[in-house]
């Protein structure tokens, strides 16, 4: 999507998210791996960062801050230990295929249907080099992807607006319920991914700048306490924050897609005609984060409850393509759990359809 002026100013990322199991205890983990382009220059033979005084991009100049380009690779856990640990590559040392999703750069590669690949930074190397925004560790995987279930936002990615660069940033969530297979060795310790307890999400995200407030929650892992069964066709997937157009701020918007087992439901402010309404709050304890999100339109209502232990969550790091740190609190997580509650609203009261418990949730929220 790095095209036009995106291509000066712009990132373009492949998110995915999943849990494996140790081979030896069985105990389960929470994984991410991204594959992210920033700014990609083919004149340029190493990694820039915004993050110190390298080489001036651009016209960057004028902002008093450095243009970053490279490839990065973001791959890390959730948990008690939680961590992210990153690699870089030159934005010339990108191999991507022009017709279907093929990317190749050092020892990783992605595809529609495989993951192969890994990262690795010694402490040493972490403590020296803060540009690198890394955690130390190693992290090497090999899987297969199948994704079942997707959520095209709609008319906010057609190809009218993303001709135009019209809005900040862009979001497409190609499989919102995601089955992985394959290995994941975390700093030595091998996990075993089964496609039926993996629990996967993937999707992409790209622009030219990030959204404040920054909103996701995610999950295939839903119960419904109707049936007291599990849904194994049923997923969520939430998004946005304070969308701009044309550098205009929408105030607080989210997109909301629910795929029940026989039926999806989608609350989104680009469908003006479906009247639909969202709001959403945040907060935080000692202990505990709290994403509270409430959508509806003229026929439905959904609540959505969800939350997550800070200790198995980390503050997740990207720069802008600008060269700046926007975020320094963005609470990242994939553990997370609560419940979603699905009414059908009649003349004077409202009708539950659906009451889920998730677990497995991504979640992610900044401001600051």
């Amino acid at each position: 999507m790095l095209k036009g002026s995106l291509k000066k100013k712009g990132y373009d990322w492949w998110w995915h998210s999943f849990t494996g199991y140790h081979k030896t205890t069985g105990k389960p983990k929470s994984f991410f791996i991204e594959y992210f382009i920033m700014n990609p220059s083919k004149t340029l033979k190493s990694p820039v960062f915004g993050q110190t005084d390298g080489e001036r991009l651009f016209d960057s100049a004028a902002t008093g801050t450095v243009k970053p380009s490279y490839v990065m690779i973001k791959a890390g856990a959730w948990g008690e230990d939680a961590k992210q640990i990153h690699s870089f590559f030159s934005t010339d040392s990108l191999n991507i295929g022009k017709k279907q999703l093929s990317i190749n750069v050092g020892n990783c590669t992605l595809t529609e249907e495989s993951l192969i690949g890994g990262v690795k930074l010694s402490s040493a190397d972490a403590a020296a080099h803060p540009e690198y925004m890394s955690d130390s560790g190693s992290m090497t995987w090999n899987l297969k992807m199948d994704k079942q279930i997707s959520f095209n936002p709609g008319y906010a990615t057609s190809w009218f607006f993303r001709k135009l660069n019209l809005f900040q940033m862009y979001w497409h969530a190609q499989g919102v319920k995601t089955e992985y297979s394959g290995t994941v060795t975390l700093d030595g310790e091998e996990y075993v991914v089964l496609p039926e307890k993996s629990y996967g999400y993937a999707d992409k995200n790209w622009g030219s700048d990030f959204t404040k407030p920054w909103v996701w929650l995610s999950s295939c892992n839903l119960k419904s306490q109707i049936t007291n069964s599990r849904a194994h066709n049923s997923c969520f997937d939430i998004g946005g924050g304070c969308p701009k157009v044309l550098g205009i701020p929408l105030k607080r918007k989210l997109l909301v897609f629910l795929k029940t087992e026989d039926k999806t439901y989608e609350f989104n402010f680009s469908k003006f005609w479906k009247y639909s309404k969202v709001k959403f709050d945040f907060s935080e304890t000692e202990d505990t984060l709290h994403w509270y999100v409430c959508a509806e339109n003229h026929r439905y209502l959904l609540d959505v409850d969800i939350y997550c232990q800070k200790s198995k969550t980390l503050f997740i790091n990207y720069e802008s393509p600008v060269g700046k740190k926007e975020f320094n609190k963005l609470w990242n997580g994939g553990t997370g759990h609560g419940t979603l509650k699905l009414f059908r609203k009649t003349k004077r009261t409202l009708e539950i359809v659906e009451d889920f418990v998730a677990e497995n949730c991504g979640c992610e929220y900044g401001e600051e």
